[in-house]
């Protein structure tokens, strides 16, 4: 017996805006939440979110925060419709990887351990996106981040430079990549006794 989804599928616009994404998201995950949405009509959904930069911002801002523990375990539907764009989605999950990585040490900094919390959140779900997906263009993303803090040039210097990112930030996001297996470990001196 076939189960008909009760969700109906918001049409995604192509020149969907980064907050109609956020509210299409937030529509599509109570859905989810509800049990009202098929695998079939998430899959397309999401498809059509990143398809764009702006709609796959909108998907990641909501999708990786949101406090429901729909993102702790991807359903499936989510990992082959983020596969449909690589181009977008690898750039995106690899700033959102060091992003909230250097997030939760600002909060802490702060001493905001909530806000703190919910980077880290967001941090591990983008960890595990990025372990699940195997794209080759997540990889080699992450390896020109790694260069630019490394080297302090490239590709990356831009976005590290424009968000103001300190050295103990920028050691801990290199420190994200080697832990979620994207770049090498990178060698470093042991320390002094």
């Amino acid at each position: 017996m076939a189960v008909e989804s009760s969700f109906n599928v918001p049409d995604v616009p192509d020149t969907v805006s980064f907050a109609a994404a956020i509210a299409l998201t937030q529509t599509l995950l109570d859905g989810l939440n509800q049990g009202s949405v098929t695998g079939a009509a998430l899959e397309s959904t999401v498809r059509a979110l990143v398809g764009s930069e702006n709609g796959a911002r909108g998907f990641f801002v909501t999708y990786l925060s949101d406090d429901r523990p729909l993102a702790d375990q991807p359903a499936r539907a989510i990992i082959v419709a983020l596969q449909a764009s690589p181009a977008i989605v690898a750039p995106l999950l690899v700033k959102n990887l060091v992003m909230s990585t250097a997030m939760a040490i600002t909060h802490r900094r702060n001493q905001d351990e909530t806000m703190a919390m919910g980077s880290e959140r967001v941090r591990s779900r983008t960890a595990q996106l990025i372990q699940r997906l195997h794209l080759p263009q997540v990889q080699a993303e992450a390896e020109q981040l790694s260069r630019a803090i490394a080297t302090k040039t490239g590709a990356y210097q831009t976005f590290l430079e424009r968000w103001g990112y300190d050295s103990e930030q920028r050691q801990a996001m290199q420190q994200a990549l080697e832990e979620t297996g994207i770049v090498e470990r990178a060698s470093r001196p042991e320390p002094m006794s």
